[in-house]
C-alpha cells in the first residue's frame, strides 16, 4: 500500500502525459493483438487453407462431378509444402462428410497426384507450370481405375471423368492465380483483373460446400454469397459487384440446379449495392435488399420471399460486423478503388524515396572521391625547395656517394657544399649549362670531382625536366577526374531533389481539358499532365491524325493558352497513323522569345571539309547555345579536333553540368588527351529565352556582334583556346539582347578577311551595318560572299559565320475562349 501511494504522489514525467482515453489505447491494443493473432492463424497455422480444403472436399457441381479437392491439394503442395499434408487430410474428410465413396476416390486420387509430384521432384522437373498436367493425368487415372474397381466402366462413365479431369486442369489454372492471394502475407499493391475474376471463382467454389447446411431453415450458401457480393460491392462499385454477383450465381448454380435463379438476383443486388456505396455500410446493404426484394417477386411464394429477405439481413447483419479498416485493407487490392490509387500512391513514393536516397549516396561517394582527388593533388603538389632537393639527391646519388672524400665535405662543411650545389642547379636549371667560372670558389676548393659533377647535373637535369612534367600531367589528370566527380555529384544531387518532389494528383486537370477539347468537337483519346507548373507546362494529348491540318496548334494549344492563361506550344507531334491512327501531341510553355538561326560556311580552297564546326542547341531548360569551333590549321585533322570539341560540349551541357565546369573539362580534355599541339578555338553564346540574359566565352576567337537598329555592339573575349594551358580562369561576358537584335559570330577566316586594314572591327561594323535585311539566314549568306568577292572568288581559309536573330514569342493563333469554361486551378508542388 505505501508503493502504491508513494507512486501516485512521485511528479507525473512529461514525456509519459497521455493524450487520449485511456479506452483508445485498450482498443488500439486489442486490434493490434487481433490482427497478430489473425495473421498467426491464418497464414502460420494455415487454419484458412484446412477450412477451404475441408469444403472443396465436399464441393459438387451437375450433382455428379467434384473436381476442386486434386487442384486445389496439387496447388498447395508448392505454396505449403509443409501444410501439405494436413490440408490433404482436411479435403479427404470434407470429402467422406458428403459419402464414404467419394472420401475413397478422393484420397486415392490425392496420393496419386503425391507420387507424380514426387517422382517429378526427384527428376528435377517438379515445378507450378506443370501442376495443370499433373491434375488432367491423376484426375482422369484415379477416378478411371476406381470405376473400374467398381465396376462402373461405362462409356459414359469414361467421358464423365475425361471432363472432370479437363475442369480440374482449368481449375488448376485459377487456383495458380487466387491461392497466393490468400496464402502469403506479402504480395504485390494491385491484383490484377484476371486474378481478381479467378479469387471470386476460387471463394464461390468455396461455398459450394456449404450447400444442402442450413440454420433454422435459411440457406448458409445463400448468406455467404450476398455477403461475398456485399462486400466486393461495397468496396468496387457497381461493376466489381454486379461481376461477382453473376460468377457466385453460376458456380452455385452449378452445384444446385435449383438455384439457377441466383444468378440474376445476385448480379442485379451486386448492380445496385454498388452503385449505392456512396451511402457507406448502410447504402450497399440498401442496394443489396432492394436488388434481391425486387426479383424474389419473381421468383414465386410468399415462403421463398421471406426466406430472401431473412438471408439477406444475416449476411447484411455479418457485412455489418466488419469493421471499416477491412473493407478499407481488402479495397487497397481492387484495381481502381480510391483505397487502391492511394496505395499506389504510397508505393510509388516509397520506392521513389529509395531511388533518391540511393541517388544521393552515390552523388556522397561520388563529392568523397572528387575529395581524395583533389586532396591528394594539393598535398602532393612540390614546392620549389622540395623540387631542388629532389634533383640534388639524385646527382650526388651518383658522384658524391661514390667519392673517398665524402665524410671531409658533406660532414664537416655541409652548409657551404649545399648552398654552392643549389646555386649550381638554378643555374643549370635556367641556362642548361655551367661554366666553370660559374662554379663557387669554395665548392671547386673542396670537390675533387667537379667536372664530374657539373657533368651529371646536366645529363640529370633533362631527366628531371620530364619527371616533373610526367608528375604535372599526372597531377592534372587528378584534377581533372576530381572537378569531373564533382560535377556528376552535383547532376545527381539535383536528380535525387527533383525524384522526391511529389506533385499533386492531376486526374481532375486532365478531366477537365479532355471535356473542353471535346467541346469543340474533337475527338481526344486521353490527356496525361505531366506538370502544371507555371511557365514549365507539359501536357501530352492523344488524338486522331490530323493529316497537315495543323489542329493541335491550331485548336488544341490556343484553348490551352486561355484555361492556362499563359502561352502553349507544340512541341513534338509523335505520328502513330500507321499503327491505329492516332498521335500524340506534346504541348509545353512557349518561352518569352524565341531564337532563328542562320549558319553559312565555306572551306579553304573550296574543298568539301571545313575544319570550323558548329551547333545550335536547346538544352530544354530554357538556355539555348550557340557555338563555333575553330581547329587548327585546316583539313580533316582541324574539322575532327573542332567537331570533337563541340560534340564533348554538347553532350556535358545536355547532362546539367555547369558551363563553366564543362568549358574547363573540354579544355583539360584536350590538353591531356596528346602530346601533339592539339588546340581549337571555342565562341560560345548561351541564351536565356525567358530573360535574353545572354553568356558570351570566348577561348581564342574572334569578336562577336550584336546589331541593334542603325548600332552596332562588339564583344570581346580574352581567354586562350581551348587546350594550351592545362588551368584555365574563364572570362565570362554578359549581355542582354533585346527583340529584333542580330548576334553575328564567325571565325577567323571572316573576321581577318581585309588585310590591308588594322582596324578589322571597324570594317566589319561597317559591312555589317549595309545590310538592310533582318533575316538571320541572308545576313549569313551576304556576309560569307561579301568575303570571298573581297578576295577576288577566292578562300583563303575556312571561314564560317552564324547569325541568330531573337524576337519575342508571338503566338500564331490566337488563344479560344470557351464559355462556361473556367481557368483550371494549378496544384501546388509539395516535396
Amino acid at each position: 500500500m505505501f508503493r502504491k501511494w508513494t507512486s501516485i504522489l512521485q511528479p507525473v514525467d512529461q514525456g509519459t502525459i497521455r493524450e487520449e482515453p485511456v479506452w483508445v489505447e485498450r482498443l488500439r491494443r486489442l486490434t493490434g493483438w487481433s490482427k497478430k493473432w489473425g495473421e498467426l492463424v491464418v497464414y502460420k497455422w494455415s487454419l484458412l487453407h484446412l477450412i477451404m480444403g475441408f469444403l472443396l472436399g465436399r464441393a459438387f457441381i451437375l450433382q455428379e462431378l467434384s473436381p476442386f479437392a486434386v487442384p486445389y491439394v496439387a496447388v498447395m503442395f508448392f505454396l505449403r509444402r509443409e501444410k501439405v499434408f494436413y490440408i490433404g487430410l482436411a479435403t479427404v474428410l470434407g470429402a467422406s462428410t458428403h459419402s464414404a465413396d467419394l472420401g475413397w476416390m478422393t484420397l486415392y486420387s490425392l496420393l496419386l497426384t503425391a507420387m507424380i509430384l514426387m517422382i517429378l521432384e526427384r527428376r528435377q522437373k517438379a515445378d507450378l507450370a506443370y501442376t495443370p498436367i499433373v491434375a488432367l493425368t491423376s484426375v482422369f487415372l484415379s477416378h478411371s481405375t476406381y470405376d473400374y474397381l467398381t465396376g462402373m466402366n461405362t462409356g459414359y462413365d469414361l467421358f464423365m471423368n475425361g471432363v472432370e479431369a479437363i475442369l480440374g486442369m482449368i481449375l488448376t489454372l485459377i487456383f495458380i492465380q487466387s491461392l497466393p492471394v490468400l496464402t502469403f502475407q506479402k504480395h504485390q499493391t494491385q491484383l490484377k483483373s484476371e486474378e481478381v475474376v479467378c479469387l471470386i471463382i476460387l471463394l464461390a467454389s468455396v461455398m459450394t460446400g456449404t450447400v444442402g447446411w442450413y440454420i433454422h431453415g435459411i440457406s448458409l450458401e445463400h448468406i455467404l454469397s450476398r455477403f461475398l457480393v456485399l462486400v466486393f460491392a461495397a468496396v468496387g462499385g457497381g461493376t466489381i459487384g454486379a461481376a461477382v454477383g453473376v460468377v457466385t450465381g453460376l458456380i452455385l448454380s452449378l452445384a444446385d440446379v435449383n438455384a439457377i435463379f441466383q444468378i440474376s438476383v445476385l448480379a442485379f443486388s451486386g448492380l445496385l449495392a454498388g452503385l449505392l456505396k456512396e451511402g457507406g455500410k448502410i447504402g450497399a446493404i440498401s442496394g443489396m435488399f432492394l436488388g434481391s426484394a425486387i426479383l424474389s417477386f419473381y421468383s414465386g411464394g410468399r415462403g421463398e420471399i421471406l426466406q430472401s429477405v431473412q438471408e439477406t439481413i444475416v449476411a447484411a447483419v455479418v457485412f455489418l460486423i466488419i469493421p471499416r479498416a477491412g473493407l478499407s485493407y481488402i479495397a487497397r487490392y481492387i484495381p481502381g478503388t480510391p483505397e487502391n490509387i492511394k496505395s499506389q500512391h504510397e508505393y510509388l513514393q516509397k520506392i521513389r524515396d529509395i531511388t533518391a536516397k540511393k541517388v544521393e549516396n552515390f552523388s556522397e561517394v561520388f563529392q568523397q572521391l572528387s575529395r581524395s582527388f583533389l586532396d591528394f593533388t594539393t598535398t602532393t603538389r612540390m614546392r620549389p625547395e622540395q623540387k631542388t632537393d629532389l634533383f640534388l639527391s639524385e646527382v650526388t646519388e651518383k658522384t658524391c656517394q661514390k667519392c673517398w672524400k665524402k665524410d671531409q665535405c658533406w660532414d664537416r662543411d655541409f652548409l657551404s657544399i649545399y648552398e654552392s650545389m643549389v646555386h649550381m642547379a638554378k643555374l643549370m636549371e635556367n641556362q642548361g649549362y655551367i661554366e666553370k667560372h660559374q662554379i663557387p670558389e669554395s665548392f671547386q676548393k673542396k670537390c675533387v670531382k667537379t667536372d664530374r659533377v657539373t657533368s651529371v647535373m646536366q645529363q640529370e637535369m633533362e631527366s628531371f625536366r620530364q619527371f616533373l612534367q610526367v608528375k604535372k600531367q599526372i597531377q592534372d589528370a587528378r584534377r581533372l577526374v576530381g572537378e569531373q566527380l564533382s560535377g556528376v555529384s552535383r547532376v545527381m544531387r539535383d536528380f535525387s531533389k527533383e525524384i522526391q518532389q511529389d506533385v499533386e494528383d492531376l486526374d481532375v486537370q486532365q478531366q477537365q481539358i479532355h471535356e473542353a477539347l471535346e467541346d469543340l468537337g474533337l475527338s481526344i483519346r486521353h490527356v496525361e499532365v505531366v506538370s502544371l507548373d507555371p511557365g514549365n507546362v507539359e501536357i501530352k494529348v492523344s488524338l486522331p491524325s490530323c493529316f497537315a491540318r495543323d489542329e493541335c496548334m491550331k485548336i488544341v494549344a490556343p484553348l490551352l493558352s486561355d484555361v492556362l492563361k499563359e502561352h502553349i506550344t507544340v512541341k513534338q507531334e509523335d505520328w502513330l497513323e500507321y499503327a491505329d491512327g492516332y498521335c500524340v501531341v506534346t504541348l509545353i510553355s512557349a518561352q518569352e522569345f524565341v531564337i532563328d538561326t542562320g549558319i553559312a560556311g565555306a572551306a579553304k580552297g573550296g574543298k568539301l571539309l571545313s575544319g570550323d564546326s558548329y551547333k545550335t542547341m536547346d538544352l530544354g531548360n530554357g538556355k539555348y547555345v550557340l557555338a563555333i569551333s575553330d581547329g587548327m590549321g585546316n583539313g580533316e585533322r582541324a574539322h575532327i579536333e573542332s567537331s570533337a570539341t563541340l560534340d564533348l560540349l554538347h553532350q556535358l551541357l545536355r547532362s546539367g553540368i555547369d558551363e563553366t565546369l564543362t568549358l574547363k573539362t573540354v579544355n583539360s580534355v584536350l590538353s591531356l588527351r596528346s602530346t601533339d599541339e592539339i588546340f581549337a578555338t571555342v565562341d560560345l553564346a548561351l541564351i536565356d529565352l525567358n530573360s535574353a540574359e545572354t553568356q558570351f566565352i570566348k577561348f581564342g576567337s574572334t569578336p562577336s556582334f550584336i546589331k541593334r537598329g542603325d548600332e552596332v555592339i562588339t564583344v570581346n573575349g580574352g581567354n586562350l583556346p581551348i587546350g594550351i594551358l592545362k588551368d584555365i580562369d574563364i572570362e565570362v561576358t554578359r549581355e542582354k539582347l533585346k527583340p529584333g537584335d542580330l548576334l553575328i559570330m564567325m571565325t577567323d577566316g571572316i573576321y581577318d578577311a581585309p588585310r590591308h586594314t588594322n582596324d578589322k572591327e571597324k570594317w566589319m561594323k561597317r559591312i555589317i551595318l549595309e545590310f538592310e535585311t533582318d533575316d538571320p539566314q541572308a545576313v549569313a549568306d551576304c556576309l560569307l560572299e561579301k568575303v570571298i568577292r573581297y578576295h577576288h572568288g577566292e578562300i583563303l581559309d575556312d571561314m564560317t559565320v552564324l547569325v541568330a536573330r531573337i524576337d519575342r514569342h508571338l503566338p500564331e493563333w490566337s488563344a479560344i475562349h470557351l464559355p462556361g469554361f473556367d481557368r483550371i486551378e494549378r496544384p501546388g508542388v509539395v516535396s
